[in-house]
């Protein structure tokens, strides 16, 4: 089908996806936004002013709390957003046949008569017709129930429909063919009887989890204070009205309803700026434990290398030479050999370079056969077999292609023979070449029923095919900042030994110990865990060999990353702490198996995705200090009044004009904030390592500690020199918007202030200025000084309510560099 005609039927017919659950709609946000307790107290208050007789203060608490709505909803609807571009980018895909060529395309672009390739591990994308060659096996358990995979074969020996009929969402489990589209999106069987794609599920992580318990005790506490602060206001003044408006303010300036809202933008923003640099994240708690990663098992081809292969060396005995025109009769017999051992159509980078090298060499006679049967690459047998018919010859003919060691086997070559050509390819591996074996055999009746397995044939040795694949530009840089990371990374790959150590050496990654995957058959897990930890190279490693190695370095106390593509790797990308999954060339069951999927395939990106993932983690730390640090000065300039006998100061308008600059501090200065100079030069952090340990509790009150005394003095000074009420508040909440700002900026990357100030960060900047002008509006501006009941002040008494809370923090700041009892505690000290 022709790409236009495709995007016309895709115009009519609409996209092939399965009704979806509805997206969270404006109203249910602003429900859930109501329940907030913050929010609840706000009205409480407003309700508060209007039995006081004060409607305007209530009309302008109203009005604070709508703002307060606005941004919250923004923050909510934002995280939406993202994880909405997540599903998108999570589609299912399909290998399609358009404009004459293989496409890898999202399958809700698939339409009614496009015809798709399908192999195993491949989730079958729409209900579909088998047609020409095919034989596959499918797990149709989603639809009948039953766990036995169904056989599907087209052709006139099994003609009825409902073998050629393939379902929607069904897994292929086995073998490979074509099949035509003739049901899309809802008008597929699982359409019909209602199954819906379900969304992204928003799982609560450790850290979440951490944080709502740490919110549920601040808030406990917070209204603990709120009653004792109502029994002291109504037992000293008499009031009880404003006693409990008292402890309210107290108590809304005492919950940090932040850190809930911190942890949600955080995790789905940081998933999908990650999957903007080609890593994405289906699983939250991957984020977290990519900082924690101390193994990363990565496979060789694709991931390291290009996955680009080309035929650079064919060998037979003494000869060897690179495909091309000029080859000997038996060389080009051999890359015939190669060319006709390997299926019809392939997306396999291999099959592409040897069908390349055999068409550019004038070899291929593949159009001139009729293919009749292929036996597929088995455990049994690592080594693939088709059966060809020649119109000019009466036998079938049988090409092979596979692991050396399997065809020499096939070939029943003398001793002598065979250890000279594994001598030959093992010289081959040790320049990097990926080798492959080719033989011939005949089967002289073309009537008579061929044998059950590939080793019934009689076959003839036809040589040696290597081939490179170069290493992606980046990987030798990425392996050594990896190390220094304090990441160990531990190559597994299917290839000869010697193909797999020189690949190592020349990525960087290091050979100091070897082994082959069959050696690990010998080892319990005991013993497998200790080989493991001295290992760097796993060759000839089957899918359950991962599946142990992840395991047993698991059990050594590892936090284990593994990298797989196809379907055997999905218990290995399960049982692993962070599964990470091909989004080129892997299948549905290891994607959906994965919390990562590379959308490069990419061996470079998975190390970005630590450093991102280590980025995250310091900036949500970075948010919890600073909220914990800011709540100190607000509370404690609530208290001052109450304890000292003179008129409230802060008041919950007030306390919502600071909400409006700690939200977007939390969520837009923190989550922008680049990764520190060290991130990837320091050890992992522990994975046991709770978010608010003592260090970062007692490092966040501390700093709110030394902003609560610059403000108490302002208050002190202000009272010493009989300020009249309104301007005593101006200064004093001047004093705790300035000390909010030098707060963030303490709390931004950075050794010094100095350091943060020059990262750039935009939404500081932004932040800032809007609070600074805000303020002088609120303070200067006839109408809002009266809603805050403010009073302009003199130049010097601003000046002073302006510098001395960024004194104090400039002063903490040199302390804590030359002190190490006052550095904070994040996971930035690790190192």
């Amino acid at each position: 089908m022709s790409s236009s005609e495709a995007a016309a039927r895709l115009r009519r017919n609409g996209p092939n996806l399965l009704p979806r659950a509805q997206r969270t709609r404006w109203l249910g946000t602003l429900g859930n936004l109501l329940r907030e307790p913050m929010l609840l107290l706000l009205l409480v208050a407003a309700a508060i002013y209007w039995l006081l007789g004060d409607p305007q203060e209530a009309a302008v608490l109203g009005v604070s709390i709508l703002l307060v709505i606005a941004v919250t909803a923004y923050q909510e609807l934002k995280s939406e957003h993202a994880l909405q571009a997540l599903r998108d980018l999570s589609s299912p895909r399909a290998r399609v046949l358009r404009d004459g060529t293989t496409r890898l395309i999202a399958a809700r672009e698939l339409v009614t008569g496009d015809v798709i390739v399908l192999a195993e591990g491949d989730r079958i994308p729409a209900d579909a017709r088998m047609f020409g060659d095919g034989d596959l096996q499918v797990d149709e358990s989603m639809l009948t129930g039953e766990s036995v995979p169904v056989r599907h074969r087209s052709g006139a020996a099994m003609a009825d429909s409902e073998s050629e009929w393939l379902g929607a969402s069904t897994l292929v489990v086995g073998g490979q063919g074509t099949a035509e589209v003739i049901a899309t999106g809802a008008d597929t069987t699982v359409g019909r009887i209602g199954a819906a794609l379900r969304s992204i599920r928003k799982e609560l992580s450790p850290m979440q989890r951490e944080m709502r318990r740490v919110v549920a005790t601040l808030a406990l506490i917070g209204l603990a204070s709120c009653a004792l602060v109502v029994a002291l206001y109504v037992s000293t003044r008499g009031h009880w009205l404003e006693g409990l408006l008292a402890g309210i303010t107290l108590a809304i300036s005492n919950v940090p309803e932040e850190l809930p809202v911190v942890m949600t933008v955080f995790l789905a923003l940081g998933a999908w700026r990650m999957a903007r640099h080609q890593a994405l994240v289906r699983r939250a708690p991957a984020i977290e434990a990519l900082g924690a990663i101390t193994v990363l098992c990565t496979d060789k081809t694709g991931t390291l290398t290009e996955n680009h292969m080309a035929v650079t060396e064919l060998a037979l005995g003494a000869e060897a030479a690179p495909p091309g025109a000029g080859l000997s009769t038996a060389l080009r017999r051999a890359l015939e050999c190669a060319d006709l051992a390997g299926p019809q159509r392939s997306t396999d980078p291999m099959e592409q370079a040897i069908r390349t090298a055999a068409r550019d060499s004038g070899v291929s006679g593949r159009h001139e056969r009729e293919h009749v049967r292929e036996y597929p690459l088995s455990d049994e047998l690592l080594a693939k077999v088709e059966v060809w018919r020649s119109s000019e010859l009466s036998a079938l003919q049988i090409a092979g292609k596979g692991a050396p060691e399997a065809m020499a086997d096939l070939c029943a070559l003398e001793p002598a023979t065979r250890a000279q050509t594994l001598a030959r390819v093992d010289d081959m591996a040790r320049r990097g070449l990926r080798v492959l074996a080719v033989a011939e055999a005949t089967w002289p009746d073309a009537d008579e029923a061929l044998p059950a397995s590939a080793d019934g044939f009689q076959f003839t040795w036809r040589g040696l095919v290597g081939l490179a694949d170069p290493l992606r530009d980046g990987v030798p840089e990425a392996i050594a900042e990896a190390r220094e990371a304090g990441v160990r990374v531990v190559m597994l790959t299917g290839d000869h030994l010697q193909t797999a150590c020189a690949v190592a050496s020349s990525a960087g990654l290091g050979t100091r110990v070897s082994a082959l995957g069959s050696e690990l058959d010998a080892l319990d897990d005991d013993e497998l865990g200790r080989r493991a930890a001295g290992i760097d190279v796993f060759a000839r490693v089957r899918p359950e060999h991962k599946l142990r190695l992840v395991r047993a370095l698991k059990q050594a106390g590892d936090v284990v990353a593994m990298t797989g593509d196809g379907v055997n790797d999905a218990p290995a990308l399960m049982a692993a702490h962070v599964g990470i999954a091909m989004g080129g060339r892997g299948t549905d069951v290891a994607r959906e198996a994965a919390s990562i999927v590379l959308l490069d395939d990419n061996f470079v990106t998975v190390v970005k995705a630590i450093r991102r993932g280590r980025t995250i983690h310091d900036n949500i730390l970075r948010a919890v200090r600073f909220v914990l640090a800011v709540h100190v000065p607000i509370t404690g300039l609530a208290l001052l009044p109450l304890l000292t006998g003179a008129p409230l100061v802060l008041l919950p308008v007030h306390v919502v004009f600071l909400e409006m600059i700690v939200d977007p501090a939390c969520s837009i200065v923190f989550e922008r904030e680049p990764p520190e100079a060290n991130v990837m030069r320091r050890p992992p952090r522990q994975p046991n390592r709770p978010l608010l340990d003592l260090a970062t509790l007692l490092s966040g009150l501390a700093e709110g500690l030394i902003v609560l005394a610059a403000v108490v003095g302002i208050y002190a000074y202000g009272r010493h020199v009989d300020l009249p009420q309104a301007q005593l508040a101006s200064m004093s909440f001047t004093a705790v918007v300035t000390g909010n700002l030098g707060l963030i900026l303490l709390n931004r990357s950075g050794t010094s202030i100095l350091g943060a100030l020059q990262q750039p960060n935009a939404a500081f900047w932004l932040v800032s200025c809007a609070a600074l002008g805000l303020l002088m509006i609120a303070i200067w501006v006839d109408m809002p000084a009266r809603w805050f009941r403010f009073a302009p002040l003199p130049p010097g008494l601003m000046a002073i309510a302006l510098l001395l809370p960024l004194l104090s923090v400039l002063c903490f700041d040199l302390l804590r560099r030359r002190f190490p009892l006052f550095r904070r505690g994040t996971s930035t000290d690790s190192s």
